[in-house]
C-alpha cells in the first residue's frame, strides 16, 4: 500500500514517542513550549548581531518551521531557527556597525532570498538524484573546515565589539564566565539552555551593577513598559544587489552540511530511515529561508538545540514542532516581547557572542573527530590549512564587479581543493616531510 503524505500520528501515552506518534494535547503543548525555549536564545541572538528585528526572526522561525513541516509531510522532526552562518557575510555585505537597526537591511534580505533559492534548487536535484553526490563533494574534512571557518571569521566581530568602556569589557568577561559556569555545573534542561540561562544571569548582574550601583549605563525599562502586547511587526523590503548576493549565496554549503548532519542524527536516534526525505528537507529549508528573507527575517536552518531536547526526552513527534511553530508565531506579533529582547545590554550580547562564535569553530573540529578524519593524509592537511587561513583572514577574490569574501573563498576553496587533489593522491605518504617543513 502506498505511503500517505502525512503520517496518521498514532496516540501513545509514554515511553519513546516516534515521529509518527503523538502525545495528548496538554503534553504536546507543554513539549512545544519546551522547544520554543530551547531555540529562543539563538534565534533572537543572531538577528541582534546583524541588526535585524528579533520579533520578525521569531515570527519567521515559526512560519519557516511550518513550511518545513508541510514540505516533508510531517515526517522529519525539526525546528528551524535563525542561522549563525549568515552573520559574517551579512555584516560584510551591509557594512553594519554592530549597534541598532541595520540601515542596509534590504541588501541583506535580497542575498538571503537568493541563497534560499539556490538551496531549494539543490533540494529539488537531491529529490531527483539522491544525496550521494553531495556527500562525495562535501566529505567531513570539507564540511568541518568550512564550519570552523564560520566561527573563526566571526571572532574579530565579537572581540572588537567587546572593546567599549572598561566596565563593558569586564561585563563581557563576566558574561562568558556565567555561560561557562552554567555549561559545567548544571545538568539536564538548564545545561541545554546554557546560552539563555547565562545571558539572563549576566543581565541580572549588569542591572545590579548599573541600576543599583551606578557603575555603567543603566538599563532603561521605559520602552518595555510602553510597548503594546500585540501589533503587526515592521516587515522588511528586499533589495537585490549583485555584490551582496555573491557574498551571501555561498552560505548554502553550510546550510546543506547542517541539515544533512541533523537528519542523520535524528535518523540514528529514532531508528527510522529519514535519509529518503533529505531532498524534501533541503527544499523546505530553502523555501523557508526565502520566505523569511522576503518578510525581513534572517536565513533559517534546522536547530541542534531542539535535536538535543529530543535526545533528552526521547519524544520525536513531529506534531510537537508544529505546535512550537504556532507559539513562536504568536510571540512574533508581540512588541512587548521584542522590547524585552532589546533590553539585553550590549556588553552582555558581546560576551555571549564570544562563546557562540567559539563554539561554532569548535563544532567544525568535532566533525573531524566524530568522522575520524585522517590528518596523516597530506591532502586533508592541505585542505584544512588553506581553508582556515582563507576564512580567518577574510581573503577576498574579485571577479570583475563581484567580490567573494573570506567565507565564500574558504567554502569553494575547500570543495575545489578536495576535487583537485583527487582520491588517487598518495594518502599518508610524505606527511612527515610536510609537517617537518614548518617545524
Amino acid at each position: 500500500m502506498a505511503e500517505s503524505y502525512f503520517p496518521r500520528w498514532r496516540f501513545k501515552r509514554d515511553g519513546v514517542i516516534a515521529p509518527d506518534e503523538r502525545l495528548s494535547a496538554p503534553q504536546t503543548l507543554a513539549m512545544g513550549l519546551q522547544h520554543v525555549v530551547a531555540m529562543f536564545g539563538s534565534t533572537v541572538f543572531a538577528p541582534l548581531l546583524m541588526g535585524f528585528d528579533p520579533n520578525i526572526a521569531i515570527l519567521m522561525s515559526g512560519v519557516g518551521t511550518l513550511i518545513f513541516f508541510l514540505v516533508v509531510g510531517g515526517r522529519v522532526p525539526s525546528y528551524l531557527g535563525s542561522s549563525f552562518s549568515f552573520i559574517g557575510v551579512v555584516i560584510a555585505a551591509t557594512a553594519y556597525g554592530g549597534s541598532g537597526p541595520n540601515p542596509n537591511l534590504g541588501v541583506a534580505l535580497g542575498g538571503i532570498i537568493a541563497c534560499g533559492a539556490v538551496y531549494a534548487a539543490i533540494g529539488l536535484i537531491v529529490m531527483a538524484a539522491g544525496v550521494g553526490w553531495i556527500e562525495r563533494f562535501m566529505p567531513p574534512v570539507v564540511t568541518g573546515s568550512v564550519v570552523a571557518v564560520i566561527g573563526l571569521n566571526l571572532a574579530p566581530i565579537a572581540i572588537k565589539a567587546s572593546s567599549g568602556s572598561t566596565f563593558d569589557d569586564w561585563m563581557a568577561v563576566i558574561t562568558f564566565v556565567c555561560v561557562g559556569l552554567v555549561a559545567v555545573y548544571t545538568r539536564g534542561m538548564v545545561q541545554r539552555l546554557l546560552i539563555l540561562v547565562g545571558l539572563i544571569a549576566a543581565s541580572i548582574i549588569y542591572a545590579l551593577l548599573t541600576n543599583g550601583l551606578g557603575l555603567g549605563k543603566p538599563m532603561d525599562f521605559s520602552a518595555l513598559a510602553a510597548a503594546p502586547w500585540f501589533d503587526l511587526p515592521a516587515f522588511g523590503k528586499p533589495v537585490f544587489e549583485a555584490h551582496a548576493i555573491a557574498l551571501i549565496v555561498p552560505v548554502v554549503v553550510i546550510l546543506i552540511a547542517e541539515n544533512l548532519g541533523h537528519i542523520k542524527a535524528v535518523t540514528a536516534m529514532t531508528g527510522q530511515n529519514l535519509d529518503r526525505y533529505m531532498g524534501r528537507a533541503f527544499f523546505g529549508d530553502g523555501l523557508a529561508t526565502m520566505v523569511s528573507g522576503a518578510a525581513g527575517g534572517t536565513g533559517v536552518t534546522t536547530y541542534a538545540e531542539n535535536i538535543g531536547v529530543m535526545a533528552a526526552t526521547r519524544i520525536y513527534s513531529t506534531l510537537i514542532f508544529a505546535t512550537a511553530a504556532v507559539i513562536a508565531i504568536v510571540l512574533g506579533f508581540s512588541p512587548k516581547f521584542g522590547a524585552l529582547i532589546h533590553l539585553i545590554p550590549p556588553p552582555v550580547l558581546r560576551g555571549v557572542a564570544i562563546v557562540i562564535f567559539g563554539l561554532i569553530a569548535v563544532s567544525g573540529a568535532r566533525i573531524w573527530v566524530d568522522n575520524k578524519v585522517n590528518f596523516a593524509d597530506s591532502r586533508n592537511l592541505i585542505i584544512v590549512a588553506i581553508t582556515l587561513m582563507l576564512g580567518t583572514a577574510d581573503f577576498t577574490l574579485k571577479f570583475g564587479g563581484f567580490a567573494l569574501g573570506g567565507i565564500g573563498t574558504a567554502t569553494f576553496g575547500a570543495i575545489l581543493l578536495y576535487a583537485l587533489l583527487g582520491r588517487g593522491a598518495a594518502s599518508g605518504r610524505g606527511d612527515d616531510k610536510l609537517l617537518d617543513a614548518v617545524e
